[in-house]
C-alpha cells in the first residue's frame, strides 16, 4: 500500500467521522499503523498534523474561504505581476486548439505519455510539442483507461510513451505549485475544447493556492452568470487535473461538491494546498 493509499484511508476515515472528531489513536487504527508512526507519516505528507487536518475538511472553513476569497474578476487583474503578490498558477499557460486542429485530429502529432507518482496517487500525463494535453489522476484498477481516452481523443496521433519526458513535467508541475519561488520553466497547456470550456478553465487558472470559489462565481467571471450549470459541465471537463485547478470550485452553500477524480482526492488538495498557501 502506497503512503497516498494509507492517506485516502485516513481521509475518508476522517469525513466519514468528522462530526465525531476522532482522536488521533481511532485515526491510526484506521490505517492500521500506530498513533507515533502515522502522525509523522500524515504530518509528512500534509504539511500539518492530522488534527489541523481535521479541521481544513469541515464546511466551516470551506464556507470562510469562500467569503474571503477575493473575486475572479479582481484576481484577474493580478495576474502577471511580479513579486510577492502573484498567483501561484501564474506559471500555467494555456494555449487552445484551434478549429482546423481539432478537425484532423492529431494528425502529424506526437503525443508522450506516461504515468507517475504524485502526492495524490499515480497520475497520467499525455504532452505534446505544443504543451501538455491530458493530466488524470488514476487507480491501478483503471490504469489503462486515460490511454484509451487519449487515443479516442486524438485518432490521429502518433502516442509513445515516454516515462523521462513527462516525469519530469509531472515533478516540475507539483513542485512548482508547492514553491513560493519564480519558476524558471512555465507549464505549457494545449487542450481542445468548445470557446466556453476554454474560458472557463482560463478562469479557473485565476484563483489562488488555498482559495476557492464557486460555480456561481466562476459564471460571473467567465461573463455569463446565469450558466451556472454550463459552468459546472465544463469544470467536469477539465483536461488536465490539478494544473487547471477545478477542485478550488465548490458549492456556494460551502459543502465540497462532486469532483472528476474522487472526493477524498479533492478533500486531500484542499488540505495540501491550505498548508502551502
Amino acid at each position: 500500500m502506497s503512503d497516498y493509499q494509507r492517506i485516502e484511508t485516513a481521509i475518508n476515515f476522517i469525513v466519514e467521522q468528522g462530526n465525531a472528531q476522532p482522536s488521533l489513536e481511532e485515526i491510526a487504527a484506521a490505517v492500521h499503523l500506530s498513533p507515533f508512526h502515522f502522525q509523522r507519516l500524515f504530518s509528512q505528507w500534509a504539511g500539518v498534523t492530522p488534527k489541523r487536518f481535521l479541521q481544513t475538511l469541515t464546511v466551516e472553513r470551506a464556507k470562510a474561504l469562500l467569503a474571503h476569497s477575493k473575486p475572479l474578476l479582481e484576481v484577474s487583474d493580478l495576474v502577471g505581476l511580479s513579486g510577492p503578490s502573484r498567483l501561484h498558477d501564474h506559471f500555467v499557460k494555456l494555449e487552445a486548439v484551434t478549429p482546423g486542429e481539432y478537425k484532423n485530429a492529431g494528425s502529424g502529432l506526437t503525443i508522450n505519455y506516461g504515468i507517475s507518482e504524485t502526492p495524490f496517487g499515480l497520475v497520467f500525463l499525455a504532452t505534446t510539442a505544443r504543451g501538455i494535453c491530458k493530466i488524470a489522476f488514476v487507480n491501478s484498477s483503471d490504469i489503462g483507461a486515460p490511454l484509451e481516452q487519449l487515443v479516442a481523443e486524438w485518432p490521429n496521433a502518433q502516442v509513445v510513451e515516454n516515462i523521462e519526458a513527462t516525469g519530469e513535467l509531472v515533478d516540475n508541475l507539483f513542485q512548482a505549485k508547492a514553491a513560493e519561488t519564480e519558476v524558471s520553466q512555465p507549464v505549457s497547456l494545449y487542450v481542445r475544447g468548445t470557446n466556453f470550456q476554454v474560458k472557463v478553465w482560463k478562469a479557473l487558472l485565476q484563483i489562488p493556492l488555498g482559495a476557492l470559489t464557486s460555480y456561481s462565481e466562476v459564471a460571473t467571471a467567465v461573463g455569463s452568470p446565469k450558466a451556472v450549470r454550463a459552468v459546472g459541465t465544463a469544470v467536469g471537463a477539465n483536461p488536465a487535473a490539478f494544473a487547471i485547478p477545478c477542485h478550488r470550485v465548490i458549492r456556494q452553500s460551502g459543502g465540497i461538491g462532486g469532483y472528476r477524480w474522487g472526493e477524498t482526492r479533492k478533500h486531500a488538495i484542499h488540505a495540501w494546498e491550505s498548508a502551502r498557501a
